[in-house]
């Protein structure tokens, strides 16, 4: 990962903006750099994981250009090749393609990306600042605006604070130009069924996923992998060893007591020939954790927080012990293939139309989630369930055949990796929800502990001065007064509490775990 800023005209506090860009120094430790881009700056936070040399750092430049960018452009070696006629290259950096393609096709560039990035780019010749955002929102992307009106861009809310009285998420798959923000590609939105038979949907969905991880192993950095022992991180593990020439190095965690997955993740582990390690977290590690992980999330989601917590100490663990700078994840199949609560879906349509809903509302979520507690830790991570075309054509398939109708979740999936890539014990279990499968006992200490904050009257009397998603347990209230005292009044940043859908039969529940659902069944044993 990197941090990037973009004040986008005259700087009215200097201080502050040098400020809002130290707090994310995790994100890029390797080198620092703020120029002048017209009337504004550009400010960058290197992380070197494509082009190791320091021809690499940006802000890149050509002629009185400026692009900073955070980001992977796949396959970017082809655009190189087509421009480099025109164009000298002088770093091995995937992103000193994207000023040469501004050049040749101004913001038509962005729809041609297979790319996981954000970026703001200052045009020299006409005077305007530009900026873009991948079509997941993999990459993050903040913008508010100073005193006098200016805008400025930035990775992180944490870096606004204090400069702009209103921190808001840039929209991902659209551009800023001109004031305007205007959508390039909406990821979520299916162009026509595919109607695809189960074989044929199946074999695309082995092919194109194994595709989205084969391209996402190139780096020029040591990569590692999250394995938590269910089916995602462990089809990520399996396919990407099977791609390796030496064992692939694997991650899990857990609570010491009750961890649910580490079982399952040795396993996986066994059975693809990874170097494994385990890491073991305490009720300790857990409560004096919360107040830096609510920090560096940028959020009060419940689901988010319960689910970081792991994510945060492994990868803690995983900078501090390796040399390993990018980490491969299993995010995004969830809202694809569905979750526990879909089952619950009245129609084909319904899923559908909540599979777009949280797709669009993924960068708000565990792909926020998968971002901070990597990027903190000065590492990078990648998303293969998040490939564009891959993604795209999930999206595309007809949700007949998404729905479950097969009493097992995530079906095509399962049905698309049969054969010798996972033990059946794997590849057909059914998987706690991330949070539980750490341990109950950690989500268990959560609770406790919120609620020996508060008497039932304070609770009522709290939650009260909240009126967007307003607390509705103790839990959530110790959450939200926690981001309060790093984010105050941007609560309108998040939409809202990661929830089963409440207008479906079975899914109005007051907690967000799967494990309150009527069909949790043997899941997370």
């Amino acid at each position: 990962m990197c941090s990037i800023m973009g004040y986008c005209g005259a700087v009215a506090d200097l201080e502050a903006f040098r400020e809002g860009f130290a707090r994310t120094l995790s994100r890029g430790p390797d080198d620092s750099r703020i120029l002048p881009a017209g009337e504004g700056l550009f400010a960058f936070h290197r992380l070197a994981i494509m082009g190791l040399t320091p021809a690499g750092m940006q802000p890149f430049s050509l002629g009185d250009s400026l692009l900073i960018c955070n980001g992977e452009i796949y396959g970017y070696e082809k655009f190189k090749a087509a421009l480099s006629g025109k164009y000298t290259f002088t770093s091995g950096s995937d992103c000193e393609v994207l000023l040469p393609m501004y050049r040749e096709y101004g913001v038509g560039m962005f729809p041609m990306l297979d790319a996981e990035f954000a970026l703001v780019l200052y045009d020299g010749e006409t005077g305007e600042y530009i900026a873009a955002r991948d079509p997941i929102g993999i990459r993050p992307l903040y913008y508010g605006y100073d005193q006098n009106g200016t805008i400025v861009f930035a990775s992180e809310p944490q870096n606004l604070i204090g400069l702009c009285a209103e921190v808001k998420p840039f929209p991902p798959g659209h551009y800023y130009k001109n004031g305007k923000f205007v959508c390039y590609r909406d990821i979520a939105k299916a162009d026509a069924v595919c109607h695809d038979g189960l074989d044929a949907a199946c074999a695309n969905i082995r092919e194109k996923l194994i595709r989205g991880i084969e391209k996402r192993l190139v780096a020029d950095a040591k990569v590692g992998f999250l394995l938590s022992g269910g089916l995602d991180s462990s089809l990520v593990c399996a396919v990407a060893a099977k791609q390796s020439k030496t064992p692939i190095r694997t991650f899990a965690i857990g609570m010491r007591e009750d961890a649910i997955d580490l079982k399952y993740a040795r396993q996986a582990a066994g059975y693809i020939g990874s170097d494994h390690t385990e890491v073991y977290m305490t009720k300790e590690e857990v409560l004096s954790s919360l107040r830096e992980v609510v920090r560096l999330l940028g959020t009060f989601d419940i689901t988010t927080i319960r689910a970081s917590m792991g994510m945060y100490l492994l990868c803690k663990w995983i900078h501090e012990n390796t040399d390993i700078r990018v980490l491969l994840t299993g995010e995004i199949s969830d809202e694809l293939f569905g979750y526990k609560y879909t089952d619950f879906a009245p129609s084909a349509e319904e899923f559908q139309k909540e599979s777009e809903k949280r797709v669009r509302e993924l960068h708000m979520y565990d792909v926020l989630r998968a971002d901070r507690c990597i990027s903190v830790n000065s590492l990078e991570a990648r998303v293969p369930f998040g490939d564009l075309d891959f993604v795209h054509y999930m999206m595309n398939l007809d949700p007949e055949m998404k729905i479950n109708r097969y009493g097992k979740g995530k079906y095509l999936l399962r049905r698309a990796f049969e054969g010798d890539y996972l033990p059946e014990s794997i590849l057909w279990r059914e998987k706690a929800a991330f949070s539980d499968a750490v341990g109950h006992s950690m989500v268990d200490y959560l609770k406790e502990y919120a609620e020996s904050r508060y008497t039932d009257a304070e609770f009522e009397e709290k939650r009260k001065k909240y009126t967007h998603a307003q607390p509705f347990t103790k839990e959530s209230l110790l959450y939200r007064e926690i981001f309060e005292e790093f984010y105050p009044g941007q609560g309108g940043m998040i939409a809202g509490f990661w929830m089963p859908n409440p207008e479906w039969e079975g899914c109005r529940v007051d907690d967000p775990s799967a494990r309150v659902l009527a069909n949790y069944g043997d899941s997370g044993k």
